[in-house]
């Protein structure tokens, strides 16, 4: 009786396989961005700050009072919300609500470059300034704190409202042990 090839060779491709698998494994572990040790304790520091503003009174309230009326600006879109001039009424009562003023005082901290507080859908809800997107919803830091933990990426790269090497930092708004809104900023990496 005559064996074949692939039959002899059948526990080598087995081991092969196994190999390959484990070494593919392994770089796409290598592959997932670490940041420095400094860049690491700087993120954890905003990740915990990010955590006491959210529990801010002012904040929590912004917060209920969007997600009860449908977002800050109903009928908002990212769309509209592009056409919309950095002067317009809308963002310009939006941006001078308590939650704004909070907001601003808070990013004086020269350790991040922008902060906005989100509802639970993922509208903007305060901030310093008008966001690039008014709905977030799709983005992670919105995404991975709406789960109810703060969140940090694990990368630094360009902001894509600032330009500036940044990482993206959330933590929840809760109320009532519930999950409500997002507040999220950007922590400067250079």
């Amino acid at each position: 009786m005559r064996r074949t090839p692939s039959v002899a060779l059948s526990p080598i491709l087995l081991v092969a396989t196994l190999f390959l698998f484990a070494a593919s494994l392994f770089l796409a572990g290598q592959a997932r961005a670490e940041l420095p040790g400094p860049l690491q304790a700087k993120v954890e520091t905003y990740k915990k700050k990010l955590v006491e503003w959210a529990a801010n009174p002012a904040i929590v309230q912004a917060v209920k009072d969007a997600n009860a009326k449908g977002g800050t600006l109903p009928g908002m879109t990212n769309g509209k919300w592009d056409e919309l001039a950095e002067n317009d009424p809308q963002i310009t009562a939006l941006l001078a609500t308590p939650a704004s003023k909070l907001v601003k005082q808070w990013e004086a901290d020269k350790g991040i470059n922008k902060l906005f507080v989100r509802d639970e859908k993922g509208n903007m809800v305060a901030g310093s300034g008008k966001s690039l997107i008014y709905n977030a919803a799709a983005r992670p830091p919105v995404k991975e704190a709406m789960k109810g933990k703060a969140w940090a990426a694990n990368e630094a790269k360009p902001d894509p409202t600032t330009q500036i090497n940044s990482v993206h930092v959330s933590a929840p708004v809760m109320d009532g042990g519930k999950v409500i809104g997002v507040i999220h900023t950007a922590v400067t990496a250079d």
